[in-house]
This record gives C-alpha cells, structure tokens and sequence, in this order.
C-alpha cells in the first residue's frame, strides 16, 4: 500500500540532499508554474526542502490562459518569488520563420514548440537566479510518452519521475495543499482537451496497469503498450555511439 507520508518525506529529503550535494546554500529551485498539480506539488515539496526563499516560481502563459489564476494562488499559497513571461510571441515568431522556408506546419511542431520555449525559458530564469530547474513530470505521463522531448521532460531533478497520478495526488494532499491545486482537471492548453481525451483512457486504469500489471480491456491494454514502447526514446538516455565496445 502506497505511503504517502513516508514517500512525502523521503522527496523533502531526497531534494535537500541533491541541493546540497549538487549546489550553493543560496542556489533556488526554479519551477515552471502551470497551476496544475504536477508544478503545484513539485514546488510545495521544494518549500518544504529548502524554504519559500529558495523556490522560484516561473508563470508561462501562450497568449491569454483561461486558469492563470490558479498559478497565481499557488505562488501566493506557498509564498514565493514569481515571474511571469508570456511565450505567445517568441513562439509566433519562431513559428513564422519556419513558415518563410517553405516548411508547413503540423501538429508535431505546433504542439511541441511551445513546450520547448518553456524549457529554454525556465533555463534562462534559471542562469538569472541561479538555481536548478525542476522537471514536473509523473510515472504516468511518462509511460506513454505524454510529454515533449526536451521540453516539459528536461530539467536538473526529477521529484515526480517515479510517482504514478494517484501518487502524485496523495502526495499533494499529504503536503496540505487545497484540492484546487491536487485535484485540477488536467488540460494540454493547446487543444482544450483534457489529458485523458486525448489519451483515450483514464489516469485510474493507467495506474491500475502500470503499478499491478492489470488492464481488463485487452484494446486498451494494446494501446498502452504499444505508446509506451513508441515512446521510450523520451524517457532512455540518448544513444551514444561506443569507439570501443
């Protein structure tokens, strides 16, 4: 049965042994807030690792965002220095460039360009500050490739990487953070559509398989075996060519 206050507690001191063993006292945790509960509770833990004066929030909206407020609340609720820099031109003109060398756009692009930005953003708050960049993302996500490739799957440390949604989502409640922020639907912000749409099954059932090898419906079943093995290009570190094997 799953732990969530022991598991709590080991990410606290888990964090706080690699800012120590990987930084200066005075290096910052900066996370990318979506307000979503992944970078909600990837932040409440770095607070509680290292204190509100060492988490530095980074808001990132394309354009208008419908629930901003909810990265807002989260910076106020945890009390921590935030910026906000909205990507929707860097991301027009990237994407207008590509359009004058006669490349069309597709959904590859348009979907994960903006996740990139984000990164490469995170990183330049991250030179500012000085700090180390958080990577958000679960077990979940991660099993079926639900995240972009040196995008949202960068970063320096990884609190989360090993934590199926119904974890994570304990986890969050172990911190004490209002549901709003563990219990948000979560949404891509590019589509509209939730993350289970668009996947086509639940996070439950994905848990379900993932932590006890268990899927009653054999197409579901199929479908996620075969994007978590379309998809270990993004989790496997990069294959690298041996001189000498």
């Amino acid at each position: 049965m799953f732990d969530a206050q022991t598991v709590k507690n080991r990410i606290v001191q888990w964090i706080a042994d690699y800012f120590r063993d990987n930084a200066s006292p005075e290096t910052k945790a900066v996370v990318g807030i979506s307000g979503g509960k992944d970078s909600s509770i990837v932040a409440a833990l770095c607070v509680e690792a290292l204190g509100k004066n060492r988490v530095f929030g980074v808001i990132m909206p394309q354009g208008e965002q419908h629930d901003i407020d909810m990265s807002y609340a989260l910076c106020k609720a945890l009390n921590i220095e935030y910026a906000e820099v909205n990507i929707k031109e860097p991301v027009q003109t990237l994407f207008d460039e590509l359009t004058k060398t006669g490349l069309q756009l597709n959904n590859v692009a348009t979907f994960n360009t903006p996740a990139r930005i984000r990164m490469t953003i995170l990183y330049a708050v991250s030179g500012i500050v000085g700090g180390r960049v958080a990577n958000t993302s679960n077990l979940s996500e991660d099993w079926v490739g639900y995240a972009t490739k040196f995008g949202d799957s960068a970063g320096d440390f990884s609190p989360l990487s090993d934590l199926t949604v119904t974890e994570v989502k304990a986890i969050g409640k172990e911190l004490g953070l209002a549901a709003k922020f563990v219990d948000k639907t979560p949404i891509d912000g590019l589509c509209g559509k939730t993350d289970e749409d668009n996947l086509g099954f639940t996070y439950a059932v994905l848990d379900r398989y993932i932590r006890e090898n268990i899927c009653e419906d054999k197409k579901l079943k199929e479908k996620i075996d075969k994007l978590h093995s379309m998809n270990l290009h993004k989790v496997n570190p990069m294959p690298i060519f041996k001189l000498k094997s």
